[in-house]
């Protein structure tokens, strides 16, 4: 693929920061669409989120380091990757989370239905910071010998991701790309039909935890010891990132019951 976008003299624009960047600039212009129809202060919203991204891009990376702590202190010069990888996507959604609801209590903006307008906008944002990945060739799936599998020959992406060429794999960047804009147009929807505040959030949590558990069968890029549970077939492992999807499902769930019955009382 192109990792590189464009490259004049010392100035390179690499295709995955220029796609993340465009995904959070359409997740900001939903959310200010959304927050003005909402009735919400726009302004202060915005505010919100470039702090929640910042803080997001920080979980995300503190995650990876943990979940593979003893790696980097075996290889210490690997400590400057985290730089350029985009982190681990369960921590960076739970510490921009929780500094987002601690954000809205302290300014006394209404939590549910601010949450409710960004879910559908991190879905938006999601799928085409995946699109990037794809370009860089980060985040790569296993070795496959499906119709659709991809071949990827760039010695650039190769030195800086390790993803292997040559070698047909699964597209897993694009397969969770296209699940997180359907996952927009769910949530879209269900933002103009929603019975209670918190209900699109809610069903963020979910789909995600579901779309992101069916694309790790077919990672490849993860090393032997981020997983929980490690057999010779993807079907019956359990990696760190599944284990978040598993209680990110559970705080999802029990998350939509007590808003309704909340709504309810």
């Amino acid at each position: 693929m192109h990792p590189i976008l464009i490259k004049i003299g010392p100035l390179t624009v690499h295709t995955y920061g220029f796609l993340m960047a465009l995904g959070i600039a359409l997740g900001l212009w939903f959310v200010y669409v959304q927050a003005k129809k909402g009735g919400l202060n726009p302004g202060k919203i915005l505010d919100m989120a470039f702090y929640t991204i910042i803080i997001s891009l920080l979980g995300a990376k503190l995650i990876l380091l943990g979940g593979n702590l003893s790696y980097y202190f075996e290889n210490p010069s690997e400590f400057f990757s985290l730089a350029r990888s985009g982190g681990v996507f369960q921590g960076g959604l739970f510490f921009g989370l929780v500094f987002a609801l601690w954000y809205l209590h302290k300014h006394k903006i209404p939590t549910w239905k601010t949450a409710d307008i960004f879910a559908p906008a991190i879905a938006l944002g999601h799928g085409v910071g995946r699109i990037g990945c794809f370009s860089a060739g980060c985040c790569y799936g296993r070795v496959c010998s499906v119709p659709w599998g991809v071949v990827f020959g760039n010695e650039y992406a190769h030195n800086l991701t390790g993803i292997p060429l040559n070698t047909p794999i699964h597209p897993t960047q694009l397969y969770e790309s296209i699940l997180n804009f359907l996952n927009f147009s769910v949530l879209f929807i269900l933002l103009k039909k929603k019975k209670f505040d918190g209900q699109v959030l809610s069903f963020y949590i979910i789909n995600y935890s579901l779309i992101r558990y069916f694309v790790e069968f077919y990672r490849g890029d993860h090393p032997e010891k981020s997983y929980v549970i490690s057999n010779p077939s993807p079907y019956l492992s359990l990696s760190m990132p599944q284990l978040f999807c598993i209680i990110g499902l559970i705080f999802g769930v029990l998350l939509f019951f007590f808003l309704k019955r909340k709504k309810s009382a």
